[in-house]
């Protein structure tokens, strides 16, 4: 399967379902923005911490596989010139919606994450790339192209899921409570749900994700010539039906820069 044309449209179907991540931000938070008073998450609840920015009034922005109209608009309201890419045009246009009604200035590129090539290299100050890369089969195409279109001295701020997050078998959580270890590591829903469960995904529409080692993740930011300096863990509510994370975190995020 074309997994960027399936998961293209998986997500519009997504902004469709307003799932969480295609809810865009208010006028309200648009506004205080401009005031300076803003903040916004790479993972699900934690604040990116505001020491991780470079200074954003005229620092050009790349909001990568970060569509849905969040990230983008709150940092084009804060002063930064924004470019939003992302595989959904649905979710292109909720950052469109956001634009036009509060009058903002936001570049908006359709295209896959693992392929840059539209961009010049050595032209944004600052990537913002929230969980994301667990839509797409090769992480470590994403960091090389992250590296390659940042200029030196430039922030690469990502979050991620933690690889344990696809070791249980779900399912069965669901259905019993117990968490069971069913899965390896790295994972992916093409190759490795049960053919039952993955044909009832697929009917459903639901996007097909892929886990990436530690390795793949930090490693391979490193391997693309960044330095990590900053790393933190967070965690889906329970209530959101992700039993692990009464256990562990169950994603993480790091600010790298490009030497």
């Amino acid at each position: 399967m074309d997994i960027r044309e399936y998961n293209r449209d998986a997500w519009d179907r997504e902004v469709r379902r307003r799932n969480k991540w295609t809810i865009p931000v208010s006028t309200e938070t648009i506004a205080k923005a401009r005031q300076g008073d803003w903040q916004i998450v790479l993972t699900p609840t934690i604040p990116v911490p505001m020491d991780w920015f470079p200074q954003l009034k005229g620092a050009d922005v790349l909001c990568l596989a970060s569509g849905g109209g969040q990230q983008g608009p709150v940092l084009a309201a804060a002063g930064a010139n924004v470019t939003v890419f992302d595989n959904s045009p649905l979710q292109l246009e909720q950052d469109r919606l956001v634009a036009e009604r509060d009058g903002l200035s936001i570049r908006l590129i359709e295209g896959d994450m693992a392929d840059l090539h539209v961009l010049d290299s050595m032209s944004y100050d600052l990537i913002v790339h929230p969980v994301s890369n667990t839509f797409v089969p090769d992480v470590r195409l994403v960091w090389r192209e992250a590296f390659r279109v940042l200029r030196c001295g430039g922030i690469l701020l990502a979050g991620f899921m933690n690889p344990a997050a696809y070791l249980v078998d779900y399912e069965l959580a669901e259905r019993t409570g117990v968490l069971q270890v069913k899965y390896h590591i790295p994972y992916s829903d093409v190759d490795d749900l049960p053919e039952e469960e993955k044909k009832c995904r697929l009917e459903q529409g639901e996007p097909m994700e892929f886990s990436h080692t530690l390795d793949d993740q930090i490693g391979g930011q490193l391997a693309a010539g960044f330095i990590i300096t900053g790393f933190y863990e967070d965690r889906t509510p329970p209530s959101q039906q992700e039993p692990l994370t009464m256990y562990m975190p169950n994603c993480m995020a790091t600010r790298a820069v490009k030497p």
